[in-house]
């Protein structure tokens, strides 16, 4: 059996350390697949685990990794056949199971997507779950009957909010960006943004259950007060894609946006999301997600600079999505 690189999470006195190290691919957890990783990607879901927050991870050692694409050295299912291109994202790979921040992952098979044509892995793990989760967004919103006018992205210079901001502009809406950062405003432009609305204003708790209806549709990937502040300004029947809580997973709101003016709010799981709707996105990623402006939202780590980067995405200090180049 041969060795490969992996970076393996453990647990001492209540903290969690980091360290990349060698294993052999007998300490491969079961599954019917193994796969050659060639690129995996940082989440802020993968922030929380390698700092061991939230109760993601309660088995340690651990690989973390929850999305990652590559090529299939060895299958026992028949639907695969090595060499074949997939990718993962969900399915608590990187929490219950080993997930992919490692040059070799097994999984089942029923977890895998193919690698969609017209997309490298590279830029399917410049998508990763961060844009997955936001074309399920706007699949969600198309479904309830998005209209034409100004669509919210909170936490518009995020992971999320990218993808969100350049599909949602190559659709033709006019995409107003929520970002405390006014340096990303430039960045954001080039996504498609048309306006700008500070984070601090919407995360001030609402003083009224109603305000002034503007928004035709939102993807929300903030939550807590931003996201009831939001659905206080939503027009009639319009819709909010919640897919985020990097403000807080508590909501402060009344039933009155729904009661009153029928507002929509969607969740949106990207983690146990099933397969048919999976490659529904996918495909709409390559259909509507412009490369250009993927690349310009994209940068590529190595292996190496993994550990240092979770405090920042923790933090909301990256911008756009960040892959990581296992086998650099």
């Amino acid at each position: 059996m041969s060795e490969f690189k992996a970076l393996v999470l453990r647990e001492a006195d209540g903290k969690v350390s980091a360290k990349i190290e060698r294993l052999s691919e007998t300490a491969l957890p079961d599954g019917e697949v193994i796969v050659d990783v060639e690129y995996s990607t940082l989440n802020y879901k993968d922030g929380l685990i390698l700092k061991g927050l939230g109760r993601l991870v309660r088995k340690y050692p651990h690989v973390p990794g929850i999305d990652f694409a590559g090529r299939v050295s060895l299958s026992t299912a028949p639907e695969y056949k090595p060499g074949d291109a997939v990718l993962l994202t969900g399915w608590r790979v990187g929490e219950l199971q080993w997930g992919g921040f490692a040059e070799k992952a097994k999984v089942k098979a029923s977890q895998l997507v193919r690698l969609p044509q017209g997309l490298t892995a590279k830029r399917a793990m410049a998508v990763g779950t961060a844009g997955f989760a936001a074309m399920l967004a706007v699949m969600a919103l198309e479904d309830h009957g998005l209209k034409a006018g100004e669509v919210l992205v909170t936490g518009a210079a995020g992971g999320v909010g990218s993808v969100a901001t350049a599909v949602l502009a190559k659709l033709g809406h006019t995409v107003v960006a929520s970002t405390g950062r006014p340096e990303t405003h430039e960045y954001l432009k080039g996504l498609g943004a048309h306006g700008f609305v500070d984070r601090a204003v919407l995360a001030q708790a609402p003083t009224r259950p109603l305000d002034s209806e503007r928004w035709a549709g939102a993807v929300d990937a903030v939550g807590s007060t931003t996201l009831a502040t939001v659905l206080t300004q939503m027009k009639y029947g319009a819709s909010v894609a919640a897919c985020g809580l990097a403000g807080g997973n508590d909501l402060p709101t009344t039933v009155l946006p729904f009661l009153l003016r029928g507002v929509n709010l969607l969740g949106i799981d990207s983690v146990m999301c099933p397969k048919p709707r999976r490659e529904a996105a996918w495909a709409r990623i390559v259909q509507d997600l412009p490369m250009e402006k993927l690349d310009a939202m994209t940068s590529v780590v190595p292996f190496a600079e993994l550990p240092d980067l979770a405090d920042r995405i923790l933090k909301g200090a990256t911008r756009g999505r960040v892959v990581v180049d296992v086998r650099a």
